[in-house]
């Protein structure tokens, strides 16, 4: 499959007549299906109807259902990093910055979009100790969150919006258990003032 991270129109054929749709649409209507169901609780059928496409236009893309939540995956997270990204590439000061891809997290733990959950901790759960392809994915995920937010404190400290006494890398995985914590929680309904209460106390270990 070529790159999925950019808009695609795939042509397949279902009874003998070609049928074109919008890859990144169509995989993001499965990533909601997962996210919502779960890998196991997912079914072609779930998948089709949510797809807006026939079985055979989904085998013929994808092959099986694995194959639609591998490149669901990929997707998702090419979205997620490129939108955090945007939210962490400005010109302030470390600390600000960090507060600002905390914030990034708890805009997605609350409301609907908290209740979908993150398909990489539901994948780290469900998926990656059955399946090494899978949990080289999750790995991979969580190693590049945490680069940005060891990133950003060594650029805290370089600024002097943080102190140089702070231990970067233990505290960078400290706000990856956060943040991947609160895409948990998220689910249970909570709001999104609850979710920033959080991490004003998260961010006092950066003082």
């Amino acid at each position: 499959m070529s790159d999925i991270t950019e808009s695609s129109t795939l042509a397949v054929r279902s009874r003998g007549r070609p049928r074109e749709f919008d890859m990144n649409e169509a995989l993001d209507k499965a990533l909601r299906v997962f996210s919502e169901r779960g890998y196991h609780g997912t079914s072609i059928g779930n998948l089709t109807d949510a797809m807006q496409l026939a079985s055979g236009s989904v085998y013929k893309a994808f092959k099986d259902k694995r194959g639609v939540f591998l490149a669901a995956f990929d997707r998702y997270r090419a979205v997620r990093s490129s939108k955090l990204r945007a939210a962490v590439d400005t010109d302030k000061r470390g600390y600000d910055r960090i507060r600002d891809a905390l914030a990034f997290y708890a805009d997605a733990s609350h409301g609907a979009t908290g209740k979908q959950g993150c398909l990489v901790v539901s994948c780290a759960s469900e998926l990656a100790v059955f399946d090494p392809e899978v949990a080289k994915k999750v790995a991979t995920a969580m190693e590049t969150n945490e680069a940005v937010l060891l990133e950003l404190i060594e650029q805290g400290q370089k600024d002097g919006s943080i102190p140089a006494h702070i231990d970067v890398g233990p505290t960078a995985r400290l706000m990856l258990c956060l943040v991947q914590g609160m895409r948990v929680v998220g689910k249970t309904g909570r709001t999104r003032e609850e979710m920033m209460a959080a991490i004003t106390v998260a961010m006092k270990i950066l003082t």
